[in-house]
C-alpha cells in the first residue's frame, strides 16, 4: 500500500515554535510514533506531508523509504493529500494517517485494511460520549453516506456519536479522481478530505468502517494539555504490559519509559524511575526509587539503590550500585562490583569483585579484580587538553583521599597510603605513600578576632 501521513499543521495551541508533530511523547516525536507504526505494515511507500516549521520536519526525520511533500499554503486535509499524489502508485490502496495521532495500533490499521480490500473506501470510526469537534458519520440504513464536519453539521447531525477519526483507506486511482472534484465552499474555506465519502457513494463505491479496540488510539494532540494526557495514557499502557509480563512496579502510575525497556523474571522497580533509549534488566534486578537509566544493560541479580543516574553503561551480575551513584558513558562493570554513594564512574572498566563505596571519581580507568578504592579517591584524567588513562591492577588497595595523576599504573597487590598523590607508577605488592611529614607545634594558639 501507499501510506500518506498528514503532518503540516501549525499547532497554534501548542504555543511553540516547534512544529506540533515534532513534540515528544515518551521521548520520541509524535510523528516518529506514527512512522514506526506505518512501517510495521510493510508499505510500498510512505509520504509525509509537511508545512509549518519549514524544513524542520524532513531534516529531523529523513531516512530510507520515506518521502516528503510540502503543503504551502495549508488549505485543508484534502489539499494536503493532493500534494502526495505524484508519489502514489495507483495499483495499490492508499492509507491516510495523521502525524499528531501517535497511539494508533497496527492491529487496528490491519483491521481497517482488511475491510477496505482493494476496491472499498474504509474509514476508521469511533463512538464518543462527547463528539464535539469531530466530523460525524452519517448513515442511511447502516450504510455510510457522508461525513459532516462540526461547523457544518445540523443540530440533528451533531447528536450523532459515531465520529470520523480521519484515518482511512481508499483505492488510489479513485482517490485521485475524487480529490480533483473537491470544493472549499464550506465554513472553513478548506478542501475537506471527508468530502470524498459523498463522491464514493455517488460512484457506487462501498464505504465501510472499522473500529479500534480503544478510543485513545484515535486521540490527537492539539495542545500541551492533550499531549500530557496522551503521555499518561501511553505510560499506563506500557506499565500494564510490564505487569502482565511479571514485573513488580511499586506504582504503575509513577514510571516513565522513553524508549525500550526489556525485563527478565522477578524484576522490581520502585517509584519515579525513568528509562530512556534501550534498557535491558536481567533476572532478579531491583531498582530503587527515582533512578534514571539511559541505554543501560543490567545483569542478573543487580541491586540499584535510589537516586542513581546511568547512561551508556553495562553492569555485571550481582553488583550493588548506589544510592546516589552516577555511571557515565563507557562504564563497564563486571560481576559483583560495588559502586556506592556519590561515586562517579566514566569511560572505565572495573573487573569482578572491586569496590568504590563512597565519594570517589573513577574516570578513564582500567580497574582490575578485587580492588578497593577508598573514599575521596580521584583519578586525575584530564591535563587541560587530553584525557589520560589510569590502570589499577588486581588486588590493589587505594587508600582514602588519594589522587592518581594519569597516566599512571598501580601494580598488582599494591597499596597506596591515604592522602597519596601518585604521579609515578606504584610497584606491585608494595606500599606507596606520598604525603608531608606530620608535625605538631607545641604552644600554638588559634587567632582571636580583634574587637573593633
Amino acid at each position: 500500500m501507499n501510506i500518506v501521513i498528514l503532518a503540516a499543521g501549525m499547532g497554534k495551541r501548542m504555543q511553540s515554535a516547534l512544529p506540533k508533530v515534532l513534540h515528544p511523547l515518551a521521548g520520541k516525536a509524535l510523528l516518529s510514533h506514527v512512522i514506526d507504526t506505518a512501517r510495521t505494515l510493510s508499505p510500498t511507500s510512505i509520504c509525509v506531508i509537511y508545512g509549518h516549521g519549514g524544513d524542520m520536519v524532513p531534516q529531523m526525520l529523513r531516512s530510507d523509504n520515506l518521502g516528503f511533500a510540502r503543503q504551502e499554503p495549508q488549505l485543508g486535509t484534502g489539499h494536503a493529500v493532493m500534494q502526495a499524489l505524484p508519489q502514489l502508485q495507483d495499483d495499490v490502496p492508499t492509507l491516510i494517517l495523521y502525524g499528531d495521532v501517535p497511539l494508533t495500533r497496527s492491529e487496528s490499521l490491519r483491521r481497517l485494511l482488511d475491510q477496505a480490500g482493494g476496491d472499498k473506501l474504509s474509514i476508521l470510526t469511533v463512538n464518543m460520549e462527547d463528539p464535539t469537534g469531530y466530523g460525524r458519520i452519517v448513515r442511511d440504513n447502516d450504510r455510510i453516506v457522508r461525513i459532516v464536519e462540526q461547523k457544518d453539521a445540523s443540530e440533528q447531525e451533531r447528536a450523532i456519536t459515531e465520529v470520523n477519526t480521519g484515518i482511512m483507506v481508499a483505492p488510489t486511482a479513485r482517490l485521485r479522481a475524487w480529490l480533483s472534484t473537491l470544493s472549499n465552499d464550506n465554513a472553513q474555506g478548506e478542501y475537506y478530505l471527508t468530502d470524498i465519502v459523498a463522491r464514493a457513494v455517488a460512484d457506487g463505491v462501498p464505504v465501510v468502517s472499522a473500529q479500534p479496540d480503544a478510543v485513545w488510539e484515535t486521540l490527537g494532540v492539539n495542545s500541551k494539555v492533550q499531549l500530557a494526557e496522551l503521555e499518561r495514557i501511553h505510560q499506563r499502557n506500557l506499565a500494564y504490559r510490564l505487569l502482565e509480563q511479571g514485573v513488580t512496579l511499586a506504582d504503575p502510575a509513577r514510571i516513565d519509559i522513553r524508549g525500550s525497556l526489556t525485563c527478565g523474571r522477578d524484576v522490581s522497580i520502585d517509584v519515579g524511575c525513568v528509562f530512556e533509549g534501550d534498557v535491558t534488566l536481567g533476572d532478579g534486578v531491583t531498582i530503587g526509587a527515582n533512578c534514571v537509566l539511559k541505554n543501560v544493560r543490567v545483569g542478573d541479580g543487580v541491586s540499584i539503590k535510589p537516586f542513581c543516574h546511568f547512561e551508556d553503561a553495562a553492569i555485571g551480575a550481582k553488583s550493588v550500585i548506589g544510592p546516589y551513584a552516577r555511571l557515565r558513558p563507557g562504564t563497564m562493570l563486571a560481576e559483583d562490583v560495588h559502586i556506592g554513594n556519590f561515586v562517579e564512574v566514566k569511560n572505565s572498566q572495573i573487573a569482578a569483585g572491586s569496590k568504590a563505596n563512597h565519594l570517589a571519581y573513577v574516570g578513564d580507568a582500567t580497574v582490575g579484580s578485587r580492588v578497593n578504592i577508598g573514599a575521596g579517591t580521584i583519578t586525575c584524567n584530564y591535563d587541560g587538553a587530553n584525557k589520560l588513562r589510569t590502570v589499577i591492577e588486581d588486588d590493589a588497595f587505594i587508600g582514602s583521599d588519594t589522587q592518581l595523576v594519569a597516566p599512571v599504573t598501580v601494580g598488582r597487590g599494591a597499596t597506596l597510603g591515604a592522602g597519596t598523590t601518585l604521579t609515578k607508577d606504584a610497584p606491585a605488592g608494595s606500599l606507596t605513600v606520598s604525603r608531608g611529614r606530620q608535625t605538631t607545634i607545641e604552644g600554638w594558639k588559634r587567632p582571636v578576632k580583634q574587637p573593633k
